[in-house]
Formats: structure tokens, sequence, C-alpha cells
């Protein structure tokens, strides 16, 4: 059992699985906020446009009390929509990043790093040590 609980912990405290999960949060706080919205502020100027329509009121009686809510579902298209044209363009935003990244690194513009006092001193002995070897 302990080497059950053990494998456990090395497979949860890996970091995919740590950024699946903080990526599941976002992923539906942004849901949340895109839903609010289509609901409350995109449909409601569309229905207005297609003639005082409200989306939610669109359903097909099945008889009885089966209703077919297709009006709902036209929100949840407008929904996946906007989540995927956000996240198409996040991507786009960080791919454009990584290509000037590349282009300056390959043409030796990019910024090179400062050396810390540490490594200054350290190369200097190298280099000393490197003359009395001659």
């Amino acid at each position: 059992m302990k080497g059950f609980l053990a494998e456990f912990k090395a497979f949860a405290l890996r970091g995919n699985v740590l950024d699946l999960a903080v990526g599941v949060v976002i992923g539906t706080a942004f849901s949340a906020i895109t839903n609010s919205l289509v609901t409350n502020i995109i449909t409601p100027p569309l229905g207005l446009l297609l003639g005082r329509i409200d989306f939610k009121d669109w359903s097909l009686n099945l008889g009885g009390n089966v209703n077919v809510q297709y009006g709902l579902f036209i929100q949840s298209v407008l929904d996946f929509v906007i989540i995927a044209l956000a996240l198409f363009l996040v991507i786009r935003f960080i791919n454009r990043l990584e290509r000037v990244a590349r282009k300056e690194q390959a043409e030796g513009t990019a910024p090179q790093a400062q050396k810390s006092a540490e490594v200054i001193v350290l190369e200097e002995i190298r280099d000393s040590l490197k003359n009395q070897n001659v």
C-alpha cells in the first residue's frame, strides 16, 4: 500500500498534472464569463435586431411537458465560437512571440544576459589557470 501511495503522490505532484488542474479551473472560470457575455450582452441585441426575439423562448413543444429548447442550444453554440476565437487569438499571439524570439536568437540580436559577479570571478580564475599551464 505504501508503494501505491508513493506512486500516486509522484503522479499527482508532477508538473503536467498540476498544469492541467490549473487549466481546468481557469477554463471553467473563462467559460462562466463567456456564458455571461453571450447570455447577457450578445444575444439580447441580436434578438432585438431579429425582431425582439429572446433565444431562451425558442423551443419546440413535443407534447405535454416535453420541450426541445433549441434557443439555449444557439446560445451554447455562440459560447463555443467565442471561446474558440479567444483561444485562437491567444495561441496566435504566443506563436508570434516565439517566432520573434527564435528569429532574434538566430540573428544574434537577442539581449545577452548579464553575467553575475561570481561568474566573472570564476572566468578570471579559469583564464589565469590556463595562462599558468602554458
